[in-house]
Formats: structure tokens, sequence, C-alpha cells
């Protein structure tokens, strides 16, 4: 006999003691973001694989080895699941025309990686993402900064902290690039296999290796700030400043360049020490260039994502909890006929906002209060064939100690409230 099926590897189940942390993470996060003027947007799963190795760079890791990309049996097309939003979402706006004028977006949803499941590090992951596109100051880059300190605040997450650099413009990359080749070429017998391959491809993806074996040499090459040009000195110190004004402290990070080819100028994460290996939770940047490279006209952009699995496990590790909801009443009923009455008096009680769940499946009423009692329910609303025949109910406190009343189905809703 066949085994019993499992999930994907990397890809997990929500499962219903988790799923109220979650409800609450993204209710408190759609109020924050209309807190801020920013719309919701949807956009599919599954989009064409030219989309990402236009946007994201085809001498990625994630393009390279870690979308999960197909060809549609109908057409032959290339499809890929998605790996992240950004691209996505400007590819939505260049569609459907919404950069006429400037948009301030967000979206929330699974992503798809092949990658190596570990703690914070899912082959399903979810994030929300918060994209501006059309503006071109520092102003912006420092909304989306300030945005999430609001939300750590409003979360109760304190152990983070706000890594800042810029990667200028694509010139200052350009001059830093054949620089650091060099400095690399010089200590090729001291680079791993992922850092030959890409050092003639992507060399400033080196600088974010995380084998401890190559950190002496990373600390040692050409920095690029030292290569920067006045428009993107003025435009990180303008970031820096607006900061500190803001009272959000930050510590400037050279070696942060982010793993997605659009980005230019700002980049920033918020990381934590209390989840191992995986400790960005948050990271974004401005990537201005990406808008014309999909087919736009230039336009200025930047945005962040937030991992969810992450931020949740982070608030877990500092203490946060969400108590799950508990109904305000049980119905519990028993005789002849009975079931028909409890229906209504339920959907009475539903009808006034109150939470009910309703006893289903029969059993003595000695089986079906030891539920009542068990579903977390504040009162147990009794009903037998005397109580209907009479037009009432029973209501039992099941949290304090309090003696048993009687009350019609209208008088129900207030006496339940009042108690």
């Amino acid at each position: 006999m066949a085994g019993s099926l499992q999930a994907v590897r990397g890809m997990n189940d929500i499962l219903p003691q988790d799923i109220h942390a979650w409800e609450f993470f993204e209710d408190t996060v759609r109020d924050w973001l209309a807190s801020y003027g920013y719309r919701g947007i949807r956009t599919p799963i599954v989009e064409h694989t030219a989309l990402f190795k236009r946007a994201i760079g085809e001498v990625t890791d994630i393009v390279e080895k870690e979308m999960y990309t197909f060809e549609d049996a109908l057409n032959g097309e290339s499809l890929t699941l998605r790996p992240e939003g950004t691209a996505a979402c400007v590819r939505a706006a260049l569609q459907h025309g919404l950069l006429l004028q400037p948009q301030r977006l967000w979206y929330m949803g699974p992503m798809f990686r092949h990658e190596r499941p570990q703690r914070g590090r899912y082959r399903q992951f979810h994030q929300v993402g918060v994209e501006a596109l059309g503006w071109p100051g520092p102003d912006m880059d420092v909304e989306h900064i300030v945005m999430t300190a609001r939300l750590w605040r409003r979360l109760g997450i304190q152990a983070v902290e706000l890594q800042l650099n810029t990667l200028g413009t694509s010139e200052d990359r350009a001059r830093h690039r054949k620089k650091l080749i060099h400095y690399l070429e010089r200590h090729q017998d001291q680079l791993d296999e992922d850092a030959r391959r890409r050092l003639h491809t992507n060399p400033l993806r080196i600088l974010d290796s995380k084998n401890p074996a190559m950190q002496a040499l990373i600390a040692d090459a050409p920095k690029l700030l030292d290569d920067l040009d006045e428009v993107s000195l003025r435009h990180f110190e303008g970031v820096q400043s607006l900061l500190r004004e803001a009272g959000i402290p930050f510590v400037i990070n050279p070696r942060l360049v982010r793993g997605l080819d659009y980005y230019n100028f700002t980049v920033f994460e918020w990381v934590t020490d209390r989840l191992g290996a995986q400790g960005t939770i948050c990271a974004g940047g401005r990537y201005d260039g990406l808008v014309e490279q999909l087919g736009g006209k230039p336009t200025p952009a930047c945005g962040f994502a937030l991992g969810v699995e992450r931020v949740l496990a982070l608030r877990e590790e500092e203490g946060g909890r969400v108590e799950p909801p508990v109904p305000d009443a049980y119905v519990v009923h028993g005789g002849r006929g009975v079931d028909s009455y409890a229906l209504r008096v339920a959907e009475g009680l539903r009808d006034a906002g109150l939470k009910v769940v309703l006893h289903c499946g029969g059993g003595s009423f000695k089986a079906q209060m030891k539920k009542a009692d068990a579903s977390g329910a504040r009162f147990a609303v009794i009903l037998g064939e005397d109580e209907m025949a009479r037009g009432v109910a029973q209501v039992k406190a099941l949290r304090e100690v309090a003696e048993q009343v009687e009350a019609t189905p209208d008088e129900l809703p207030d006496l339940l409230r009042r108690a």
C-alpha cells in the first residue's frame, strides 16, 4: 500500500493553531499601509520567464539556480513561479497604464525559490512588498525605512538593526567593477567556486558571500563608496540626514549589495541576530532603471519586501503572542425537533454580531458541555424540548462562577454582551 502523501519539501502548511498569528499580522499590515496612502495590487503567481531574466539579471543566484521554471504544455511558453514581487508589480503598472502618475502600491502573497530549506528559508515563502513608482528623491527612500520602523513598533519587535548602503549609478559601478575584478584576480587562489564563477559576470555579488574563509579578503576589497560621483554621494547624504532627523539609527554596511541586479543608489536591510543564519527580515532599495528596462519610460522607483515567516518567527522569539479568537457562545441542544430551533437561535445571535458555534453531530448534553468548555466559549446556550416549547434558552457561564439564567432569543444578545 502506498504511503501517505506529504507536502512538497520546503512548502509548508499553515495550521489552525498558527493561523490567528498570520491574520493578526495581515490585519496590522493592511492598516499600517493604508495610513501611508498605499493601495493594494495583486499579480499572478505565474509570469513569463523572460520578465525575471530581464528584471533580476541572468547572472544571479535567483535566475541561475532558484527559479521554478517550466514549459507550458499547450503553447511551449517558458513560465516561472514568481521568485519576487517587484518585477511583476512593475510589469502590471506598465501594462495597465498606471504610470501616468506616481503610484504607491503594495502586495502580499507567496513567492517561490528552489533553495535548501531551513528555518526562515522556504521554497514557498510569503512576502509583503511595497513599491513607490515615480519619486526620485531621498525622501521616498527614507519614507520606506521610517514605515518599516513604525511596523516593528506596532508588532512589538525590537531586536533589529538597520543596515544601509548605496550602489550609486551604473557608471559608478562600472568604475568600481574594474577595480574589484583587478583586486580579486590577484587573489584567485582564495576564491571559492561561486566567487570564481561570478568574477567576470557579477563580481559585486562576491562581496555578499557568507563563506568564512573569504571574509578577510572581502574586508580588504575596494569599496564602492570610494567610486561614487557627486550625484550619488548627494543622494546618499540626503538619505542619512533625513534618517538622523527622524531618529532612526543605522549602520553603513559597504558590503551590502542585495541579490537583484536592478538596484541603484540606496539599498537597505533590517537584520536580527535572533534567527540564526537567516537574519534579514526586510530589505529593499531604489531601482530607477527597472521601468525603462521592462519597456517603459525612465521612471524613478524604490521599494522593499519583508518576509512574513521571518517576521512572525522573530515576533514569537521576542515573546509576542496573539491569543486565538474564542466564540462568545456554544449552542448545546438535544431532543425531538430541537435542531431547527437551535439553528434559528444561533443564526439570531450571529445576526447580532456575536461569534457562535452550533454543536453538530448529536451526543448527550454532558458530552456536548465538555465540547463547549473545550471550545473556549464564554457561555453555553442550552436548548432542549422544554426550552423550545416555551421559546427560551438557558445560559450557563463557562469561564466564571455565575448562576444559570433563562432568556428569550431576543434577550440573548444583550445578555451575552453585558455579562
